[in-house]
C-alpha cells in the first residue's frame, strides 16, 4: 500500500454513528476491570493456601494447574454459544449479566475455608469450587470480549474502545498487590486466615456491582436479523460439538489472526516467565533477603507500572495506532519494551541505587517521601493501613522506577492493540466464510492461548528459578544466583519481544484493507 493511500485511511473521520458513547465505554471499562480483579485477586490469594489453609505446595500447584485446563475447555463452548444465542438482550449481554454474579458469589464462597478442617479436605473443596468459579467466570468473560469487538465497526473507534477498558482493567492491577499485604498484616485481620475469608467478600461484593454494567449499558451489533445461526438446546447438542469444531478450524485458518495469537504468546508469556522476578531481586539482591527493609517497595513497583501504564501509555498507544497505524503501533511499542527491559540492568543496580540516593536529587526524593508518609501516617494508623507506609529508613531503589515506563509499552500495547486488531479479524473472516460472526469463538481462542501459554510460562519460570540455582527457603542467595536471574529477568522478555516484531512484520490486515471489509460487508448485508 503507498503511504499516499495509507495516510488517507488512517485520516478517515469516525462516523458518528460509529462513534461509541462514553457511557457505554464507561461500562465496558467496568468490565474490564472486574475481567482483571478477578483473576488477579486469585493469585495472590494463592499464596495463601500454603500459610493459611496448610495446604501442601505441591498440591497448591495442582490447584493453580488442573483448573487452567479445565478453563481451557470451557472457553471455546462458550464463546459457541454466545455466537449463536438468539434472544431479546442480544448474544452477549444475558451471559454476562448472569455471569457477573455467579463469578462474584462462587469467588466468595471459593475462599470460605477454615484452617481446622484439614488440608485434605481444603484441597477438595477449593478444587471443586475452583472448576464451579470457571464455568460462572466463563459465562461471564468470553461474551464481555466478544461484545468489546462488536461494539463498533470503525477501525479506528476499535482502538479507543479497546484502550479505554484496557486503562480500566490496569487500574486492578494497582489494587490486587496490595492485598498479600493487608491479609498478612496482624493489625488488620486476626489471622491470615480471617484476611482471605473476609477480602474475598469485598473483592466479591466490588465484581457483582461493576461486572453487571456493560450488561446493562453496552451494545453490540443488532443481530436479530443474522442468519445462519445454530439451534442452542440439549437436542442440537451433538450436532453443536461439530459444528463449533469447524468453527474452531475457520478461526485457525485466519492467517492475520495467527499472527496476533502468536506474537501475543510471545510478548505476553515472555513478561510472565519473569514477572516474579522483580520481587525476587528487590528483597534478595536490593535489600539482601530481608523482607523487612524491603518493606512494601515491591507493591509499590507492581502499582506504579499500572499507573503509569493506564494513565501515560496506553493513551500514546491509542494516539500511535490511530496515526500510524496499529501493526506500526505494535512494532515501535515492543521495541521501546525491549529497551526498557535492557535499561533494568542499571536500574536494579544496587551501587548506583546507593550512588543516586546521596545526590541532590536522591536526598530530596527521600526526605520528600518521609515528609509525605510521616504526615500521612497518623491517619493511615487511624483506618488500619499502616501497612501502605514506605520504609524511609533503608536506601530507596528509585532507580529502578526509570525503566517502567518503556517496559509498559509492552503490556500497555500488547492488549490493546491485540483486542483491536482482533475485531478487524471478524470482519474478515465473515467475509470470507459469512454468517453468524464469530466474535466469541475469536475471543475465546486468543484467551485460550494466552491462558495455555501463561500455563506454559509459569512453568518455565520455575525451571530458571531452578537452573540459576534459586533456593526458596533460604534467607539469602548467593551472588551468583542473583546475577544469573538479573540478567534472565531482562533477556527472556527482551527476546520474546524482539521475536514478536518479526511474527508481526508482514501482519497482512492493513489498515486500507479493514476499510475495504468493511465496505465490503456493508454491500453484503447492510449495517449491523
Amino acid at each position: 500500500m503507498s503511504s499516499a493511500k495509507a495516510a488517507s485511511a488512517l485520516d478517515t473521520p469516525t462516523p458518528d454513528r460509529d462513534k461509541v458513547p462514553l457511557l457505554q465505554k464507561s461500562a465496558f471499562g467496568a468490565g474490564q476491570f472486574v475481567l482483571n480483579l478477578l483473576p488477579g485477586a486469585l493469585s495472590f490469594f494463592q499464596f495463601f493456601l500454603l500459610t493459611a489453609f496448610g495446604i501442601d505446595p505441591f498440591l497448591a500447584g495442582l490447584l493453580s494447574g488442573l483448573p487452567r485446563i479445565f478453563d481451557a475447555v470451557t472457553d471455546p463452548i462458550m464463546g459457541f454459544i454466545s455466537d449463536n444465542t438468539k434472544s431479546r438482550w442480544g448474544r452477549r449481554r444475558p451471559y454476562i449479566f448472569v455471569g457477573a454474579i455467579a463469578s462474584a458469589v462462587l469467588f466468595a464462597l471459593l475462599w470460605q475455608m477454615d484452617d481446622a478442617n484439614g488440608s485434605t479436605y481444603n484441597f477438595w473443596y477449593f478444587l471443586l469450587f475452583s472448576l464451579i468459579f470457571l464455568i460462572g467466570n466463563t459465562m461471564y468473560a468470553t461474551p464481555l470480549v466478544g461484545l468489546g469487538y462488536e461494539m463498533t465497526s470503525d477501525y479506528k473507534e476499535r482502538t479507543r474502545i479497546q484502550a479505554f477498558g484496557q486503562t480500566a482493567g490496569q487500574l486492578a492491577w494497582v489494587v490486587v498487590p496490595w492485598f498479600w499485604v493487608i491479609i498478612a498484616d496482624p493489625d488488620v485481620f486476626e489471622s491470615q486466615e480471617v484476611g482471605v475469608r473476609t477480602m474475598a467478600l469485598y473483592v466479591a461484593g466490588i465484581c457483582a456491582v461493576l461486572g453487571i454494567l456493560p450488561a446493562i449499558f453496552c451494545k453490540g451489533i443488532d443481530a436479530s436479523n443474522m442468519g445462519n445461526r445454530k439451534e442452542i438446546s440439549f437436542k442440537t447438542m451433538f450436532t453443536n460439538l461439530t459444528d463449533l469444531w469447524e468453527g474452531i478450524k475457520e478461526v485457525s485458518n485466519n492467517k492475520p489472526f495467527l499472527k496476533l495469537c502468536g506474537a501475543t504468546f510471545l510478548v505476553f508469556n515472555g513478561f510472565q516467565m519473569v514477572a516474579s522476578f522483580s520481587v525476587f531481586i528487590i528483597v534478595f539482591y536490593l535489600y539482601d533477603g530481608s523482607y523487612e527493609a524491603a518493606s512494601t517497595w515491591p507493591a509499590w513497583f507492581s502499582t506504579i507500572t499500572a499507573l503509569l501504564t493506564a494513565f501515560l501509555i496506553i493513551p500514546i498507544i491509542s494516539w500511535m495506532a490511530n496515526s500510524f497505524g496499529k501493526r506500526k503501533a505494535f512494532i515501535i511499542s515492543t521495541g521501546i519494551s525491549m529497551v526498557g527491559y535492557v535499561l533494568k540492568w542499571w536500574g536494579f543496580d544496587r551501587e548506583l541505587n546507593e550512588e543516586f540516593n546521596e545526590t541532590g536529587l536522591g536526598q530530596s526524593l527521600n526526605s520528600g517521601t518521609a515528609a509525605l508518609f510521616e504526615w500521612m501516617n497518623p491517619f493511615l494508623e487511624s483506618v488500619g493501613m499502616d501497612w501502605f507506609t514506605i520504609n524511609t529508613d533503608v536506601t530507596a531503589p528509585w532507580l529502578m522506577f526509570l525503566p517502567v515506563p518503556l517496559i509498559a509499552f509492552g503490556m500497555g500495547g500488547l492488549f490493546t492493540l491485540m483486542m483491536s486488531m482482533t475485531a478487524d479479524v471478524c470482519d474478515l473472516d465473515e467475509l470470507e466464510n459469512g454468517m453468524p460472526r464469530k466474535e466469541g469463538t475469536f475471543g475465546a481462542i486468543y484467551w485460550w492461548m494466552v491462558k495455555l501459554g501463561q500455563a506454559l510460562a509459569l512453568v518455565i519460570g520455575g525451571a530458571v528459578l531452578s537452573w540459576v540455582g534459586f533456593e526458596g527457603d533460604s534467607a539469602t542467595q548467593t551472588a551468583e544466583t542473583m546475577h544469573s536471574l538479573r540478567i534472565a529477568d531482562i533477556w527472556i522478555p527482551a527476546a520474546t519481544a524482539g521475536l514478536a516484531m518479526i511474527v508481526m512484520w508482514s501482519y497482512s490486515l492493513t489498515e486500507e484493507r479493514a476499510e475495504e471489509i468493511t465496505k465490503e460487508l456493508v454491500k453484503r448485508r447492510g449495517k449491523l
